[in-house]
């Protein structure tokens, strides 16, 4: 008699235990992936709520490396019309762009002991490190032109327009550096800077006689009723502002952060006290690698301007 074949039984219960659950999963178990959606939505956050060019700029959606978009570069006029006569109309212009995402990665070395956390608690600890290391890069780059991937930064716009104010930070100068925006039909909305420039702004007054008055409003963090965002980092000289049109400004983030956990292997860009590279099987550490993918496109180099120290004689 032939056997007969009983039919196939799936064991869903099993399945629905072997389901991933970052708070349960310890991180030796699972050394490479895309950071669980809680503790990455939490990283994001912190990079956008931080990153000055996220806190400014437009956001374009983006779900691959690179997006086209139209950008309305002129718009059509209006006209006056007399009762039954034909309106008349005039072209709009628009520019076709392309924004392209470059890879932003960070190297963290830990102590070994992190293996034993779940991988939710781990990423939790490390969330503070990893998206200050990813915001301070991105802006730096995308701002300063430092380490820039792009062909673009807001420090090659103000060059490439011409938008260079040499001297001290005073309301005259400030004002200056306004009128270099509207000079080109621009009008800045807003300022980059320091802390370190505190004390000039507070000293910069517009006006004169009775009639003086500050520009730089320290309560609100406003320069001249713009509002001004702190840039934190050591290449950004003393005495230098940014301001511009930051509608002009697009950036795009296409991808969730994915990371890597390594055990073994030589870190030759992190040194200890005594400037040597650090030896992850030596020190017993492990290191995490996090990357995210991230864009920015500047639409116009005119939109933006600078006020820089004057170089010594």
């Amino acid at each position: 008699m032939k056997a007969q074949v009983k039919p196939l039984e799936l064991n869903l219960q099993f399945f629905a235990e072997q389901t991933y659950d970052p708070d349960n999963v310890m991180v030796s178990d699972s050394k490479t992936g895309t950071i669980p959606k809680s503790q990455g939505t939490l990283i994001m956050d912190d990079v956008m709520q931080n990153s000055k060019i996220m806190q400014l700029g437009v956001y374009e959606e983006m779900d691959k490396q690179e997006k086209e978009f139209d950008y309305f570069a002129e718009g059509p006029g209006a006209y006056w019309v007399n009762e039954s006569e034909r309106i008349q109309t005039s072209k709009a212009k628009w520019l076709k762009v392309t924004m392209t995402a470059k890879k932003l990665g960070v190297i963290l070395p830990v102590s070994r002991e992190f293996l034993q956390y779940s991988v939710s608690d781990f990423f939790e600890q490390m969330r503070p490190k990893v998206s200050e290391a990813f915001y301070k890069k991105f802006d730096e780059a995308g701002i300063l032109n430092v380490s820039n991937p792009f062909s673009q930064s807001i420090e090659q716009s103000t060059v490439a327009a011409g938008h260079v104010v040499e001297g001290d930070i005073t309301g005259d100068n400030i004002l200056t550096l306004e009128d270099q925006l509207l000079e080109d039909d621009f009008e800045a909305n807003a300022f980059i800077s320091k802390n370190q420039n505190a004390t000039a702004l507070r000293q910069a007054t517009i006006g004169e006689g009775e009639l003086k008055q500050p520009i730089y409003d320290r309560a609100n963090n406003r320069i001249d009723g713009l509002p001004a965002v702190n840039l934190k980092s050591s290449n950004l000289p003393k005495g230098t502002l940014y301001t511009g049109d930051f509608d002009h400004l697009h950036y795009g983030i296409p991808f969730d952060i994915s990371y890597k956990i390594a055990e073994e292997g030589t870190i030759s860009t992190i040194t200890d006290q005594d400037g040597n590279p650090i030896n992850l099987f030596e020190r017993e550490m492990v290191a995490l690698r996090a990357t995210m993918d991230v864009a920015v496109m500047i639409v116009k180099d005119d939109a933006f301007a600078k006020l820089m120290p004057a170089p010594e004689a």
